[in-house]
């Protein structure tokens, strides 16, 4: 299988994080709310799909603000030094 460049690494790992944990996040908030009733996977197929569409856009806003705190809380190893 062909892979991508590594310029395409910053879109597509929140493309995939926002994709994994807002279809995790859906399931459990629509079986909370409905139980495990029939059509419960085209109820959720449809509750990702808008919360995907959300959480994409909102993973790249949000992404540089956390990646400058950890940078502010998380001491970056430096060549030489032990970790």
């Amino acid at each position: 299988m062909k892979k991508l460049p590594a310029k395409f690494a910053p879109w597509i790992m929140p493309l995939m994080l926002s994709g994994i944990m807002s279809a995790i996040i859906s399931f459990i908030n629509i079986v909370k709310a409905l139980g495990f009733v029939d059509g419960l996977f085209t109820i959720w197929l449809q509750a990702w799909g808008l919360s995907w569409l959300v959480a994409y856009p909102v993973v790249l806003m949000v992404l540089p603000i956390v990646k400058w705190i950890m940078g502010k809380i998380i001491e970056t190893p430096t060549a030489g030094k032990p970790t």
